[in-house]
């Protein structure tokens, strides 16, 4: 029998534009394949600024397509580092999920976190839940009003850890190349290279 799906999932798959609790922030998240609810993020933020989003998964499960066409070393790294709160960029040869990528369909962001949406079987385009140039709010409460009014939902989960997610570049490591921390957040540095052997 198939798991039913939650609101998130019904949400997302439907078309609309989610109001979520990630695990440092909240975020906006829709179908990473669909333009048109792309777009509408872009609007509620009030600025388009061109920047490559991350794709987020819930559940393991969910990533395994895409995780299947990813190099050995590379998969050893999201397993090393994922779920948590870490951004990883990975090799995107196939060009999966391009309006994510923006202008280099050949990188793509990955996440994967727990927290009260774990579990859900829908992959998403994720982006912090701020009007653009505010700081991203780590609580439901800080959430600008004109954006809950906004979206078709708006999920409560209370205060967050307020740290944004460390960006990791590990598009070289099947070349042996070492990781790259493009930004540090929740995690560490030194965590994150600690995780992940160096092969420079």
């Amino acid at each position: 029998m198939s798991r039913a799906r939650g609101p998130l999932e019904r949400c997302v798959f439907g078309g609309g534009v989610a109001l979520f609790p990630a695990d440092g922030l909240y975020g906006l998240a829709c179908d990473p394949t669909r333009p048109d609810a792309i777009d509408r993020i872009h609007r509620i933020k009030g600025r388009d600024d061109g920047k490559p989003s991350a794709v987020m998964y819930f559940s393991p499960l969910a990533m395994r397509e895409i995780v299947s066409a990813l190099g050995p070393r590379t998969r050893d790294a999201l397993g090393a580092l994922l779920p948590g709160p870490v951004t990883l960029v990975v090799a995107n040869p196939q060009r999966r999920y391009p309006l994510a990528c923006r202008e280099d369909p050949e990188r793509l962001g990955l996440r994967l976190i727990e927290g009260p949406l774990a579990g859900a079987a829908c992959a998403i385009f994720q982006t912090s839940a701020n009007p653009a140039g505010e700081p991203a709010p780590a609580s439901f409460a800080e959430v600008d009003p004109a954006i809950v009014a906004a979206v078709d939902l708006a999920i409560d989960g209370g205060e967050l850890a307020g740290l944004p997610s460390t960006v990791v570049d590990i598009t070289g490591i099947e070349r042996h190349e070492p990781v790259r921390i493009l930004r540090e957040g929740a995690l560490a540095a030194a965590e994150v290279l600690r995780a992940v052997p160096q092969h420079g």
